[in-house]
């Protein structure tokens, strides 16, 4: 008796562990900084080490094992190889521990959150967090604030809804993740009347929050979603005039919203005009460099999230930007990870919706061909199952699964959805014998004793760097940085930015201005050493020594700079400016036009330095 009580509250420790971790991931601008991400997983490790523990508490606790789990751990070890192969470990460090931590979060959901009233709860507490974000977007807009919590919202972005998320794209992403759970459990689940209503308000709340994103490719993902599952349901008799009028409603409340905003009416309308704000094209200038590292390194990638380090030397002449991310997921997959760990991802999906679609004859509760009854098992996969596939069809064009506010609810959710596959086979479940157990056991340990430490690094790191960000005084900034390099020597960025530091500070001229100078260049070593594909450091190391007169060594780290960046608008205006130190004017009109002709807009230093040296030229060309 003792036993089984105190597995029950270690399963409710479990439970009320991960459904916190899933409100505030979403909460904290989707968890994208190193210390927000830290906070998601000290709710996440107790709820590991909590499992861990019941294995042994309760000798009956079986393990539920569906045929996609083999893939999740074979993904995550795959992951790990190529963590050991990485160019720029830091970066693939970073992904590596959030590949780690969804892995456990999808058994930890689908060992501990599978029972019906657990899987409830999963439910309600993403829609109650879904109904809170559209509901704030609803209020941005309204309101034209411009801040996200105290964040001063992206320019960008100025009159879009993102809630709690930097990008309104990603709001997008969760709500249409969660639209069609409230609308299934609207049309098939078993509550009453006022269950119903509130299913109802949840599924208008999140319909109006995507409206207010005005994301182009949340409508479209969203409708298709929507109309797959309205076609789907269509088939049964019963539900063909609630099918109707949820179209009617949808379609008179889409057409009425993009009637009433002209905001939207642009944005739709501008969508493929080249060379203008409002352009969705620029995604395909990012999709061309990531298809060509894909098939230089067609079976392993470049590395994990390596796309971003290994961009520079793949740009194309009309991508100036940093873009991060590939903005589509299964390209950013292949691109990183190669076919092989796109081979293991599509597999695992496969099975997913194969248990899908095996469970829904075991859930829907058909009485006979043309007609269902209610039922929360059905409307639980048919809404979790329609909302991946929204998520799915965006992540074509955006990169929704690395932003951890999204992601863990995803794989929270697919887990979840994976776990139901127990009503259609028994064959689901083990019973892990003591070598089963202590296998498990030795994993887990393992893994907490590698992400813990690793999480309180991150938010070690991530505070200072957001103190160094938020720095009112030069001194607070160096202080902050160094404090973040102590705690993490591995980051290239951050000896950058102290070596950038070290820079000014020398440009300023105090007495000891040399011996700056030489210290913003060991600094500017270690951060090419960290990254080798980076041109930054280079860049900044040459102008150091241009700084200190010695323009002969400076010239082969501009070079070095070229090459690894040879359509950079801002590397050939760097070079034009060392062209200039040196006094080579004609090699500094070449690599300044260069410049501007790469980047004609916002590009004022190249501009007012070819002033410069056409003034230079001409005074050259009237000496006798």
């Amino acid at each position: 008796m003792l036993r089984e009580s105190l597995d029950k509250w270690i399963e409710q420790g479990i439970v009320l562990l991960v459904l916190a971790a899933l409100v505030v991931a979403p909460l904290l601008t989707g968890a994208v900084r190193g210390q927000d991400f830290a906070v998601v997983q000290a709710l996440l490790l107790p709820a590991l080490a909590l499992w861990l523990v019941r294995f042994w508490i309760n000798p009956s606790h079986r393990f539920l094992w569906p045929p996609a789990g083999w893939l999740v751990i074979a993904f995550a070890a795959y992951a790990l190889l190529r963590y050991f192969q990485a160019d720029v470990e830091y970066v693939a460090r970073q992904e590596f521990i959030q590949v780690l931590t969804y892995a456990w979060l999808f058994f930890i959901v689908l060992n501990n959150l599978h029972h019906q009233e657990t899987s409830q709860r999963l439910l309600f507490t993403v829609l109650g967090v879904g109904s809170l974000l559209a509901a704030y977007a609803v209020f941005q807009v309204l309101t034209g604030s411009e801040r996200i919590w105290m964040f001063p919202q992206p320019p960008g972005y100025a009159g879009r809804g993102s809630g709690t998320f930097i990008c309104p794209n990603h709001l997008a992403g969760y709500l249409e993740l969660l639209l069609p759970i409230a609308l299934a459990g609207l049309l098939l689940s078993r509550v009453k009347a006022v269950g119903r209503v509130l299913f109802g308000y949840v599924a208008l709340l999140c319909l109006v929050g995507i409206g207010f994103t005005m994301s182009r490719g949340g409508y479209l993902a969203t409708g298709l979603a929507l109309a797959g599952m309205f076609a789907f349901l269509y088939r049964y008799q019963g539900y063909r005039k609630l099918i109707l009028i949820s179209t009617g409603v949808v379609a008179v409340a889409a057409m009425g919203f993009l009637y009433k905003s002209e905001r939207v009416r642009e944005r739709l309308t501008k969508m493929f005009v080249p060379a203008q704000a409002e352009t969705a094209i620029v995604r395909a200038d990012i999709w061309r460099p990531a298809v060509k590292m894909w098939l230089d390194h067609p079976w392993g990638g470049v590395g994990p999230a390596h796309f971003d380090v290994r961009l520079p030397q793949y740009r194309t002449a009309t991508l100036q930007a940093r873009p991060i991310w590939v903005h589509n997921e299964y390209l950013n997959t292949l691109t990183d990870y190669g076919v092989a760990g796109a081979a293991l991802i599509g597999i695992f999906f496969a099975l997913a919706a194969w248990g899908a679609k095996r469970t829904w004859r075991y859930v829907h509760r058909a009485e006979n061909a043309l007609t269902i009854k209610p039922s929360d098992r059905a409307a639980h996969v048919l809404g979790v199952g329609t909302g991946l596939v929204a998520l799915g069809i965006h992540s074509f064009t955006d990169f929704h699964l690395h932003i951890p506010g999204v992601a863990l609810t995803a794989v929270a959710l697919l887990a979840s959805l994976t776990g139901h596959l127990r009503f259609a086979t028994g064959r689901c479940w083990i019973s892990p014998r003591g070598v089963g157990r202590l296998a498990v056991t030795i994993v887990g340990i393992a893994s907490l004793a590698y992400l813990a430490p690793q999480a309180l690094r991150s938010y070690r790191e991530g505070r200072a760097l957001t103190q160094a960000s938020q720095a009112t005084t030069a001194q607070v900034q160096l202080k902050a940085l160094q404090t973040a390099w102590l705690v993490e020597p591995a980051n290239w960025e951050t000896a950058q930015r102290i070596g950038e530091y070290c820079r000014l500070l020398s440009w300023e001229g105090p007495e000891n201005w040399r011996q700056i100078a030489e210290d913003a260049i060991a600094w500017f070593r270690r951060a090419g050493e960290l990254n080798p594909w980076e041109a930054a450091p280079r860049i900044r190391l040459g102008m150091c020594l241009d700084w200190l007169g010695r323009h002969d060594e400076a010239t082969p780290w501009f070079q070095e700079a070229l090459r690894l960046d040879p359509l950079s608008y801002y590397t050939h205006l760097m070079l034009g400016w060392h062209e200039l130190q040196r006094g080579d004017y004609a090699r500094a009109k070449t690599h300044l036009t260069r410049s501007l002709e790469l980047k004609s807009w916002e590009n004022f230093l190249a501009f007012n330095y070819l002033k410069v040296v056409n003034e230079r030229l001409e005074e050259a060309g009237e000496a006798p």
